[in-house]
Parts: structure tokens; sequence; C-alpha cells
């Protein structure tokens, strides 16, 4: 199958080529192997759902591609007498409204910051709190326990914050986690929590500019664009990659600092069930109900392999 395509997989040029090579090797284990379960990841709807939203006029040739492309993965399951289930994590909902909430929070003093070559970092470790964001929930870490109440009170008149959970609400919710945060922000419809922490563009750390997902305190979905302030980007990019082969350093700075150019986010409960996650599958006899809980995705499974 050659090389995976990993700048096609994640990134400014993610696309249907890293969700093809995918299935491709699904269908080479599953015809040559012939396991009796085979799970395949399939990521190609969270890029453009993420860019452009859940609108259908948007992504129908993404759908298309998609939809081709699953075609020979299910007909090669079922042809090979497995059962099939097609699976999503979430579902996207459509966003306008980024949230920084480390900003919020350095503006009250709240967030440490160190300063390296003119950029700053975040330094969790000396910060009374600080947030790390993914989607629209944020855990919020607090080491100064006596900074509590402020923190939850600071985050909670945030506008686009919907709501703030702590102990018995994380508990109800199932995210008494040990790792979890010591609160948890749930965004509003529409909205969605960034990491950025930084109140000046020009003092962002290098990496903010890049597809970095590992420095980053948090998820970044803006990595799925490129600058448009950057004139002849592609071009840039091909100079900077050049610079590489030859053995200089150089910094794929391309990524914007823009959040309202994300379309698409998750996390917070569906606002109806239409708009959640799927569950589907060739096998109904094997359901109990037409709705299925996260929680009971794995019985389910376990049921699809195992009962005759």
């Amino acid at each position: 199958l050659g090389q995976f395509p990993l700048f096609n997989f994640w990134g400014p040029t993610a696309n249907i080529a890293s969700t093809q090579w995918i299935i491709d090797a699904a269908v080479e284990v599953g015809s040559n192997v012939k396991p009796w379960f085979l799970c395949a990841y399939v990521p190609h709807l969270d890029y453009c759902l993420q860019r452009c939203g859940p609108d259908a006029a948007l992504i129908a040739d993404e759908l298309a591609m998609l939809d081709r492309a699953l075609a020979s993965l299910i007909w090669s399951a079922e042809v090979g007498g497995l059962r099939v289930v097609v699976l999503s994590e979430y579902g996207i909902e459509p966003v306008s409204r980024p949230v920084h909430l480390n900003r919020q929070l350095r503006i009250q003093n709240l967030i440490s910051i160190r300063e390296e070559s003119g950029r700053e970092l975040l330094d969790a470790a000396a910060s009374k709190a600080f947030a790390v964001a993914d989607h629209q929930i944020a855990h919020i870490y607090v080491n100064d326990l006596k900074k509590m109440d402020e923190v939850e009170q600071i985050v909670k008149s945030m506008p686009g914050v919907e709501s703030v959970l702590r102990d018995a609400a994380k508990a109800q919710a199932g995210l008494d986690h040990p790792r979890a945060g010591d609160l948890i922000a749930i965004a509003e419809p529409g909205a969605w929590f960034t990491y950025y922490y930084w109140l000046d563009d020009s003092r962002a750390p290098d990496f903010a500019r890049t597809v970095d997902i590992h420095r980053k305190p948090g998820y970044d979905p803006v990595e799925l664009f490129l600058d448009p302030k950057k004139p002849f980007i592609k071009a840039r990019i091909a100079w900077k990659l050049l610079k590489r082969k030859l053995g200089f350093r150089a910094l794929l700075d391309v990524i914007p600092l823009d959040a309202t150019l994300v379309k698409g986010s998750h996390g917070r409960p569906p606002s109806s069930p239409d708009k959640g996650p799927v569950f589907i599958t060739n096998q109904p006899q094997l359901l109990d109900s037409d709705h299925v809980e996260a929680t009971d995705v794995c019985e389910l499974i376990l049921r699809h392999v195992f009962e005759m």
C-alpha cells in the first residue's frame, strides 16, 4: 500500500487519502488474516465537519467520497462473514464562538507565563489555575485550592460557558476521574474552547502557528487551516520543506491564529438525538432499543462478536 500518508491524516492537507489507505489496509488484513474481530478507524468526516460544520450542502462531495470508500470495506467484511458495526464517537454541531478560558484566567492573574526568546509559554506548575481545552469541554486544574471558588465564578461568568461541574456534579456526569479537572466547563451551543493563553499574537509561542499536537496545552482544530493572511502559502510550504531536506531548520509556521475559522465542534451533550453519535449495525436483532448510551457500546460490540 506504500507509506501511510501522514500529512493527509491531520493538518491543513487532511483529506480522503488517509482514510482510503486505512480502509485498504483493513480490507487487506481482513482478506489475508481473516480475523474474528477487525476494527478500523475512519477519520475523514472529522476534517470537513470541523472546517465547514454539519452543513450537508458544503460537505456533499466529502460524504460521497467517504461512502464510496466505506463500500469496499463493508462489502469485504460481509463477504468474509463478519458482522458490521459503523460507530461514531460523537456528532458535530455548528459553532461560531471561540471561548478563550486561559486568557481570562491570565487576566485575573491566575496563569503564570515564562518567556523564551521573546515568546510566551504557559507554566502549568506555577499557575494557580489553568484550563486544558478539548472542543466544547475544558478541564480546569486548580493548583491553589483556596482559589477554587474564585476560579469557578470566573469561568461561570464568561460568555459562551453554559455550566461548570464540580464535586457531586462531576460524579453525576461520570467525570469524577482522578485525572479529570478540578472543575469541568461545558460550552454553550455554538461555542467551543480554545487553548490560547497569550494576549498578544506577536508573543504567541512558535508552535502555535504549526501542527504540533504535543506541545499545545489543549486541542487546536485551527491546525486544519492554512493561514489566509499569508500570500503564496503553498510556495512558502514548498520552500520550507526544501530547506529541511537541505539540513536547515525551518519552522513550518503556516497555521493561523484565528479561532473563528472553525465551524464544527463537539463534546457538550447533543441538543437532540439526531445530532449525536450513531451506532449502525447489520444485526439489528442484537440491539435492545433504538437508543444507545456511550457506556453500552462495549457490551454491544462483544454481543456482535460472541452471540450466535
